[in-house]
């Protein structure tokens, strides 16, 4: 059984009416759920959360610290980012882990950039290796930085970057800022990608922020509108999303519309992953998380409406459980005793 499916049979089984219930209207669902254990405490703006085996790896976007996470629940220092230039929506953002090594994506002084380095020792003394640049010169600026990275099913490096505030550049195949990226392990441009010689996927997007893959292959994208209507879009290999020629649906051949759109009031969202039913994506200003089901993608649910503030990502843990991080000590939230923090969903 993979952990995907896992997933969807943990939370099941925690309640009948889990995060796998729709409404069968387009209006969605609130559903009560169980409380998610707070497993980790006191975090400062984390942004990430990654896996190497079955440790768990989470990036601080301010103090650019690399943090793992013990059984307890405990937490300690592998690394700090050298070159990391906190500042707005910038800093150490994404994680993603591949091979043994530990990629890295992060606002620099002048730029967005992609690392990786190696995994070192054993879980309770992890450590890093020197940094080795993947991809750098991404734009940055104080908002619209993208920074969500993960390895597809492909085995290759896909990696989300923002307009960093230069709107035409997401209509721009010469630029980097509002794509999706696709790169090999090493940085390089893969002979499969749908613009030669460029490391471009995908096009015309605004700040996406979570990328995650179902069990088929399919390839599923949220990202942060401007002030009407945030998204989440299936990806094609060369597609163009529109911004800043659409926001949301447009019905406008020449643009691939959202699968759904929300109010950024009741959304903003970042992370997402798939379970072996649901595309779940984790809300910021919205305060929630969010399910969409696979076979009905007008669908969805909500869980934790205003519960635990702002969530950051979601992502498939060992076991099948979900684990949830918080964002309220970003400056944006409102902390309450504890943030931030790692919930859990389904551990056994």
């Amino acid at each position: 059984m993979t952990s995907l499916r896992r997933a969807a049979v943990a939370l099941a089984a925690a309640s009948a009416s889990v995060v796998l219930l729709v409404s069968c209207t387009a209006e969605p669902t609130t559903t009560s759920v169980p409380a998610p254990e707070s497993f980790v405490e006191g975090l400062d703006a984390p942004w990430s959360i990654a896996f190497h085996d079955d440790v768990a790896l989470v990036s601080e976007r301010d103090t650019a610290r690399v943090l793992e996470v013990a059984d307890g629940g405990e937490t300690r220092e592998i690394g700090v980012i050298d070159d990391v230039e906190p500042g707005g929506e910038g800093g150490l953002l994404g994680l993603a882990v591949h091979d043994g090594e530990l990629y890295t994506y992060f606002t620099a002084t002048d730029e967005n950039r992609v690392e990786r380095r190696e995994i070192r020792g054993e879980a309770g003394d992890l450590s890093l290796g020197e940094p080795t640049v993947v991809i750098d010169g991404i734009p940055a600026a104080g908002n619209h930085n993208g920074g969500r990275i993960a390895f597809g099913p492909d085995g290759m490096l896909y990696v989300t970057t923002g307009d960093a505030g230069d709107r035409d550049s997401a209509q721009d195949l010469d630029a980097i800022a509002g794509k999706i990226l696709r790169l090999t392990p090493e940085g390089e441009v893969p002979a499969d990608n749908p613009f030669d010689g460029s490391p471009v996927y995908s096009y015309g997007h605004r700040n996406p922020q979570g990328i995650a893959w179902d069990a088929d292959g399919a390839m599923y994208a949220s990202e942060f509108g401007q002030d009407t209507w945030d998204e989440l879009n299936v990806i094609e290999a060369g597609g163009n999303y529109g911004w800043p020629e659409v926001e949301g649906l447009a019905g406008d051949d020449d643009y691939i519309d959202p699968v759904q759109q929300w109010s950024p009031d009741a959304a903003s969202p970042s992370g997402i992953a798939v379970t072996g039913s649901d595309v779940l994506v984790a809300n910021l200003r919205g305060e929630r998380l969010r399910s969409v089901p696979l076979d009905d993608l007008s669908e969805s649910a909500e869980q934790f409406v205003g519960e635990y503030g702002r969530l950051r990502d979601v992502v498939v843990g060992p076991g099948g459980a979900l684990w949830m991080l918080t964002n309220n000590t970003d400056g944006r939230g409102s902390p309450t005793d504890g943030d931030d923090r790692i919930l859990i969903l389904g551990r056994d």
